[in-house]
């Protein structure tokens, strides 16, 4: 690996999080590299949405420590933030404004100078620019995706996060999402992902962690989760196909319980 691709880009040392008396996230660590897409895995309630809150500076952790790109997210803000990409799996974004005026309104937020050439170079690269002048609550769920994911590395962040970003799309929209996230690795930014779907950890990320009750129970690449565990008990005891998947490894690993 090069340098750069051994560069962390984001720190999580030690993170606690609480709720009152109810721990959310119990001494977790774990970094995302430079030019790698990071999957964050977990079961409802297990702890992701309240982890990643604290690492976009939403919520104040008990204690512990996040670094973006080097600088201290409690002590340095401004310049951690500055670094970050944020994608919800739910927009806000306003559904009568035009997806150019939606461009030109987040690049003005991000301080990124916009031209009207520029923003039809966005709208082509995303493969909208027959539909600049749609307004964003006409569009489908995947052309509304790819938008999100735009806005959220306008300004060429460091690192990007993205919140179970292809939940509800047909395969087609997943697949070109999938191409639009991997570009963002080939670029050399880190990309922190959370994901239900077992397929889209396989497919994409490099290193996956997976978390429950807390706490992160393992980190690896999905390959070598399943190449570990492939002679388990457990794992063959769920395994449907007789090929054993890392959603077998997962549901070994957490449980066979719905949560609610």
């Amino acid at each position: 690996m090069s340098q750069l691709e051994t560069t962390s880009i984001l720190q999580v040392q030690d993170l606690n999080v609480f709720y009152g008396s109810f721990q959310a996230v119990k001494d977790v660590s774990f970094d995302v590299r430079a030019g790698e897409i990071f999957g964050l895995l977990g079961p409802n309630g297990a702890g992701k949405t309240s982890m990643l809150s604290a690492v976009e500076g939403l919520i104040k952790p008990r204690s512990g420590k996040i670094t973006v790109f080097g600088y201290d997210l409690k002590m340095n803000p401004r310049e951690a933030k500055s670094n970050m990409g944020v994608q919800l799996q739910a927009n806000s974004f306003q559904p009568e404004l035009t997806i150019a005026e939606i461009i030109q309104l987040f690049g003005g937020t991000y301080g990124v100078e916009l031209s009207k050439d520029k923003v039809q170079d966005i709208l082509r690269e995303i493969r909208l620019d027959d539909s600049s002048t749609k307004r964003f609550g006409q569009l489908s769920g995947g052309q509304q995706q790819r938008v999100s994911l735009m806005i959220a590395s306008i300004h060429n962040p460091r690192m990007v996060l993205l919140d179970e970003p292809t939940t509800g799309l047909d395969p087609q929209s997943r697949r070109q999402l999938w191409e639009r996230i991997e570009a963002i690795r080939e670029s050399g930014r880190a990309v922190l992902l959370t994901t239900h779907s077992m397929e889209e950890a396989e497919s994409v990320c490099d290193r996956i962690g997976i978390i429950d009750h807390g706490k992160i129970i393992t980190i690896d690449t999905p390959e070598s989760l399943i190449e570990k565990h492939r002679h388990d008990p457990e794992v063959i005891q769920v395994s449907r196909k007789g090929r054993i998947t890392l959603e077998d490894v997962f549901i070994a690993l957490t449980g066979k319980e719905i949560r609610a």
